[in-house]
């Protein structure tokens, strides 16, 4: 189906009304109407954008810092104000929102081409093995909010347990889980960025559960943390040989707000602070980014901007390019074609990045 402003036969999703990526770039006054309808999810119940109450009570756990009223759920769902007072469902030190399970390595994690569980990278220090960790395992913790609502979302399951609030799990019980075969922790979901407090505690005390030995700490986020929590991810990762790896969603903030539901400038922000520890410990590489590529919105001028953002502040840093799979409110969207996904491939090279890789190619068409 075309474009309904410029009549173009570009992939155009139904969720956006028909619109393409570049005439809701170039019409932003259309794009933030059409994203308001697209991003509904009473549902759920939650919010169709971060509340901004004058006034209001500030949470300050994500990037979003929703400004909460009387009455008021935050975009996550996990908190809102009631007598004056910010309540939490879940995401304290004490509580967190999730499922877990274990994963044998080496596994599908964007990062198993350059992280010490698919490749020894960083062995013996931080990998068991000088190749792929075989007989070892993954243990991935899925965080059942968001601080993102992306209408392609490849794990909008976690919108089911953000409404029954459900299950909860403490950091101890979460912690037990781990054994000697345990060689990495990722925390995913949904997305670490909601529950940060929790994940937090389960990561130091994992760390103090290992009594010395390799267990890797791992983040797989869209990024959109409260800058307070950097330093501590930074830290938590770099000692244990984990990686901290962003989803890069598009450059464009109307675009991104479009596909996401909230602006990318915290996750841009807070990627370029990180990028700061890179030379502490260059390999395995702290910092990995990825970007899906969604037919019609982000290709290949988007690509080679988030690249060309990415070799200024580190050329070496990893960058995977995922293929596009209609899921969620994008299901009418075709698969990527081959010829596209080789476009930004290049583009990102071109940009100066020295360690690309094109994800899920069996996608293809």
């Amino acid at each position: 189906m075309g474009c309904r402003i410029c009549g173009s036969e570009r992939p155009t999703a139904e969720a956006l009304d028909f619109i393409c990526g570049e005439c809701l770039k170039a019409h932003p006054e259309l794009g933030a109407e059409t994203a308001l309808k697209a991003h509904s999810r009473s549902r759920f119940p939650l919010p169709p954008s971060p509340p901004c109450t004058p006034g209001g009570l500030t949470c300050q756990v994500c990037g979003n810092r929703c400004q909460l009223g009387e009455g008021e759920v935050g975009f996550c769902g996990l908190r809102y104000c009631r007598e004056g007072k910010l309540e939490q469902v879940a995401g304290t030190s004490r509580q967190g929102l999730l499922s877990f399970y274990f994963d044998p390595l080496p596994t599908n994690c964007v990062a198993d081409w350059v992280c010490p569980g698919g490749t020894g990278a960083g062995f013996p220090r931080y990998a068991y093995r000088p190749g792929p960790e075989e007989g070892y395992k993954n243990l991935a913790v899925f965080l059942g909010a968001c601080s993102f609502d992306c209408l392609y979302c490849q794990n909008s399951v976690y919108l089911r347990m953000t409404k029954k609030k459900a299950p909860l799990v403490s950091p101890e019980e979460l912690v037990a889980a781990i054994d000697e075969k345990t060689a990495c922790i990722c925390f995913f979901g949904g997305d670490p960025s909601p529950q940060m407090p929790f994940v937090l505690q389960v990561a130091r005390l994992a760390r103090a559960r290992a009594r010395g030995r390799i267990l890797r700490l791992c983040w797989e986020t869209n990024g959109n943390f409260h800058p307070r929590y950097l330093d501590s991810m930074a830290e938590l990762a770099l000692e244990s040989g984990g990686c901290i790896k962003f989803d890069l969603k598009a450059w464009s903030e109307d675009l991104h707000r479009l596909l996401a539901g909230v602006s990318n400038r915290q996750t841009l922000e807070n990627f370029a602070y990180l990028a700061r520890f890179i030379p502490q410990r260059p390999e395995p590489p702290l910092l990995v980014a990825s970007t899906l590529l969604v037919p019609g919105y982000v290709g290949v001028e988007e690509v080679a901007a988030i690249a060309r953002f990415l070799a200024e502040l580190d050329p070496s840093i990893p960058y995977t390019l995922l293929a596009f799979f209609p899921h969620h409110l994008m299901r009418d969207l075709p698969l990527l074609s081959r010829r596209e996904a080789e476009e930004c491939y290049r583009a990102a090279r071109e940009a100066g990045l020295t360690r690309v890789r094109l994800g899920n190619i069996h996608l293809l068409r």
